[in-house]
Protein backbone atom coordinates (compact mmCIF):
# COMPACT_ATOMS: atom_id res chain seq x y z
CA UNK A 1 0.00 0.00 0.00
CA UNK A 2 0.96 3.16 -0.90
CA UNK A 3 0.63 6.71 0.82
CA UNK A 4 1.55 10.02 -0.04
CA UNK A 5 1.12 12.96 2.40
CA UNK A 6 1.89 16.58 3.10
CA UNK A 7 1.93 18.39 6.23
CA UNK A 8 3.24 22.14 7.03
CA UNK A 9 4.80 23.03 10.46
CA UNK A 10 5.59 26.02 12.00
CA UNK A 11 8.30 27.82 14.06
CA UNK A 12 9.93 30.81 15.60
CA UNK A 13 13.63 29.54 14.62
CA UNK A 14 15.51 31.05 11.73
CA UNK A 15 15.50 29.12 8.55
CA UNK A 16 19.38 28.08 8.84
CA UNK A 17 18.87 27.08 12.31
CA UNK A 18 15.86 25.40 11.76
CA UNK A 19 17.92 23.25 8.52
CA UNK A 20 20.73 22.85 10.97
CA UNK A 21 18.17 21.17 13.34
CA UNK A 22 16.98 19.01 10.34
CA UNK A 23 20.47 17.82 9.79
CA UNK A 24 21.24 16.12 13.59
CA UNK A 25 18.67 13.03 13.16
CA UNK A 26 18.98 11.77 16.78
CA UNK A 27 16.81 14.83 17.82
CA UNK A 28 14.34 14.32 14.86
CA UNK A 29 13.49 10.55 15.51
CA UNK A 30 12.96 11.55 18.67
CA UNK A 31 10.24 13.81 17.66
CA UNK A 32 8.85 10.70 15.99
CA UNK A 33 6.10 9.01 18.72
CA UNK A 34 7.27 5.74 19.56
CA UNK A 35 10.72 6.42 17.83
CA UNK A 36 14.16 6.22 18.84
CA UNK A 37 17.62 5.95 17.78
CA UNK A 38 19.58 2.61 18.24
CA UNK A 39 22.48 3.29 17.14
CA UNK A 40 24.43 6.42 14.89
CA UNK A 41 25.65 4.55 12.00
CA UNK A 42 27.36 7.41 10.39
CA UNK A 43 26.92 11.65 9.94
CA UNK A 44 24.21 11.01 8.08
CA UNK A 45 22.69 7.88 8.87
CA UNK A 46 20.90 6.03 12.34
CA UNK A 47 19.38 3.29 12.91
CA UNK A 48 16.08 3.41 14.50
CA UNK A 49 13.25 1.74 16.22
CA UNK A 50 9.56 2.69 15.77
CA UNK A 51 6.51 1.46 17.84
CA UNK A 52 3.21 1.58 16.68
CA UNK A 53 -0.16 1.22 18.38
CA UNK A 54 -3.02 0.38 15.54
CA UNK A 55 -5.84 -0.47 17.88
CA UNK A 56 -5.24 -2.75 20.18
CA UNK A 57 -2.56 -3.95 18.52
CA UNK A 58 0.95 -2.58 18.70
CA UNK A 59 3.52 -2.91 16.27
CA UNK A 60 7.68 -2.39 16.36
CA UNK A 61 9.48 -1.57 13.09
CA UNK A 62 13.47 -1.13 12.89
CA UNK A 63 15.69 -0.23 10.52
CA UNK A 64 17.66 2.52 9.07
CA UNK A 65 16.89 6.35 8.95
CA UNK A 66 19.48 7.98 6.12
CA UNK A 67 19.89 11.84 4.70
CA UNK A 68 20.16 11.10 1.02
CA UNK A 69 19.71 14.68 0.05
CA UNK A 70 21.02 18.28 1.16
CA UNK A 71 20.20 21.65 -0.72
CA UNK A 72 21.24 24.68 1.51
CA UNK A 73 20.28 27.11 -0.68
CA UNK A 74 17.03 25.69 -1.03
CA UNK A 75 16.60 24.89 2.79
CA UNK A 76 15.54 21.51 1.21
CA UNK A 77 16.01 18.04 2.90
CA UNK A 78 15.75 14.58 1.74
CA UNK A 79 15.61 11.55 4.35
CA UNK A 80 14.97 7.55 3.61
CA UNK A 81 14.00 5.31 6.42
CA UNK A 82 13.78 1.50 5.35
CA UNK A 83 12.27 -0.50 7.98
CA UNK A 84 10.75 -4.28 8.85
CA UNK A 85 8.52 -5.55 10.93
CA UNK A 86 9.46 -7.27 13.79
CA UNK A 87 8.62 -10.75 13.81
CA UNK A 88 6.66 -10.36 10.57
CA UNK A 89 7.16 -10.44 6.58
CA UNK A 90 6.19 -6.19 6.67
CA UNK A 91 7.79 -3.09 5.84
CA UNK A 92 7.30 0.18 5.90
CA UNK A 93 9.38 2.43 3.60
CA UNK A 94 9.27 6.22 3.52
CA UNK A 95 10.83 8.89 1.82
CA UNK A 96 10.52 12.17 3.67
CA UNK A 97 11.46 15.81 2.14
CA UNK A 98 11.50 18.76 4.53
CA UNK A 99 11.32 22.23 2.57
CA UNK A 100 11.80 25.25 5.02
CA UNK A 101 10.75 28.27 4.61
CA UNK A 102 11.02 31.35 6.90
CA UNK A 103 8.61 30.26 9.97
CA UNK A 104 8.16 26.67 9.02
CA UNK A 105 8.08 24.60 5.98
CA UNK A 106 6.35 21.46 4.75
CA UNK A 107 6.88 17.70 5.27
CA UNK A 108 6.20 15.14 2.05
CA UNK A 109 5.82 11.71 3.04
CA UNK A 110 5.44 8.81 0.17
CA UNK A 111 5.51 5.75 2.72
CA UNK A 112 5.27 2.51 1.11
CA UNK A 113 3.45 -0.55 3.95
CA UNK A 114 3.10 -4.35 3.56
CA UNK A 115 2.38 -6.80 5.78
CA UNK A 116 0.27 -6.68 9.55
CA UNK A 117 -0.16 -2.71 9.13
CA UNK A 118 -1.36 -3.04 5.21
CA UNK A 119 -3.77 -5.29 6.09
CA UNK A 120 -5.88 -2.65 8.45
CA UNK A 121 -6.77 -0.89 5.33
CA UNK A 122 -5.64 2.37 3.61
CA UNK A 123 -8.08 4.43 5.13
CA UNK A 124 -7.17 3.31 9.04
CA UNK A 125 -3.15 3.26 7.72
CA UNK A 126 -3.93 7.12 6.08
CA UNK A 127 -5.44 8.35 9.05
CA UNK A 128 -2.90 6.75 11.65
CA UNK A 129 -0.12 7.96 9.55
CA UNK A 130 -1.68 11.48 9.59
CA UNK A 131 -1.98 11.63 13.37
CA UNK A 132 2.60 10.88 13.69
CA UNK A 133 3.15 13.22 10.95
CA UNK A 134 0.65 16.21 12.34
CA UNK A 135 2.30 15.34 16.23
CA UNK A 136 5.71 14.94 14.67
CA UNK A 137 5.88 18.15 13.04
CA UNK A 138 4.04 20.49 16.19
CA UNK A 139 7.39 18.66 17.72
CA UNK A 140 9.53 19.39 15.01
CA UNK A 141 8.67 22.87 15.36
CA UNK A 142 8.98 23.50 19.25
CA UNK A 143 12.96 21.88 19.04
Amino acid sequence: MAVELEHPFTTAKPIDESYETLLDLERVIGCVEGGSVLEKTGPESARAEIKIKLGAMALTYTGTVEIVEQDPEAHRIAVSVKSKEAGGQGYANADVVFTLADGGGTIQTKAQITGTAASMGEGVMQGVLDALIKDFSGKLGAL
